[in-house]
């Protein structure tokens, strides 16, 4: 009984020594909360005006919820695009990608924070600076090469030079191997382990809060990717999502209903998967940026 008495006077002094409540916090709070609706708002809107009749969507003075509601946006958007095919090859296309570039990313990294070879560094910087060049530059060479090789109207087009070239994700990866204690990995040498044991069995298992991060942004890249596909696709039945919600827009009009239908079919994996896994992203991004 006196063990009860005192857990609870211990747990009664601690709620004593809470911080206070201060006004400023308070504040913050409420202005982050504003943001957050801010930036909710759009998304919000086009759900909306997926279940409204053309003519509301463009009436003025505007109205947020549907005085109508209708799901003939999302019929003609099934009518008029293969929307199963669709997730289909936007769903394989980058689960394989986010698959392949984790495997490279990691690798590749590895070896620049772990193997020193002569000039690692300065190919390390060049690595970097392919960053800051914009795909529209390399796209005719990539082109050429997808066309010698016979890749153009397939999915290679889109899996091999993404999959196997990730700036971003080997500078993540690096960045967390380098916290890494070095200790961890001499100790098992002693023990025998080769370098690629080491790496399977002592880093991997490490790595596994930035992995998911860096894997969320590489799904989430490829679930986006309109340029891409737009130069690599020709047929209907390869096209990805971008490429269906596109065909709602034409020259001089766009049927709005079913492009905000479509939007929201392909938006709302992406949602759920930020929503589920935003944790792990913002945990992945803060690990890996604090190593040194």
């Amino acid at each position: 009984m006196s063990t009860l008495t005192r857990n609870i006077a211990r747990s009664q002094e601690v709620r004593t020594r809470r911080r206070p409540v201060r006004p400023g916090r308070i504040i913050l709070h409420l202005a982050l909360a504003v943001c957050a609706a801010l930036m909710a708002l759009p998304f919000l809107w086009m759900m909306l005006s997926s279940f409204k009749p053309l003519d509301e969507i463009f009436r003025q003075p505007p109205t947020f919820l549907p005085e109508v509601w209708t799901t003939g946006g999302y019929e003609t958007a099934f009518a008029g695009a293969d929307f199963v095919r669709g997730f289909w090859n936007s769903t394989y296309i980058a689960v394989t990608v986010t698959v392949i570039s984790l495997l490279t990313s990691t690798m590749a990294a590895y070896a620049f924070a772990r193997i020193d070879f002569r000039g690692s560094k300065h190919l390390f910087m060049v690595f970097l600076a392919t960053m800051m060049v914009p795909a529209q530059l390399t796209i005719i060479p990539l082109y050429i090469i997808m066309g010698w090789l016979g890749w153009i109207d397939t999915p290679l087009s889109l899996i091999m030079p993404a999959s196997l070239f990730s700036a971003f994700g080997v500078f993540l990866m690096r960045q967390y191997i380098k916290g890494i204690p070095r200790e961890l990995e001499e100790a098992a040498e002693l023990d025998g382990a080769s370098r690629f044991r080491v790496f399977t069995t002592m880093i991997l298992p490490l790595l596994r809060t930035p992995l998911t991060a860096l894997g969320i942004f590489t799904f989430l890249g490829q679930w986006n990717n309109f340029f891409g596909p737009l130069i690599f696709l020709n047929s209907d039945a390869n096209f990805t999502l971008p490429l269906l919600v596109n065909q709602f827009k034409g020259q001089y009009g766009a049927d709005w209903t079913s492009l905000m239908s479509a939007t929201t079919l392909v938006a709302a994996p992406l949602l759920i998967i930020f929503a589920v896994a935003q944790r792990q992203i913002v945990d992945g991004i803060a690990l890996s940026g604090s190593k040194s």
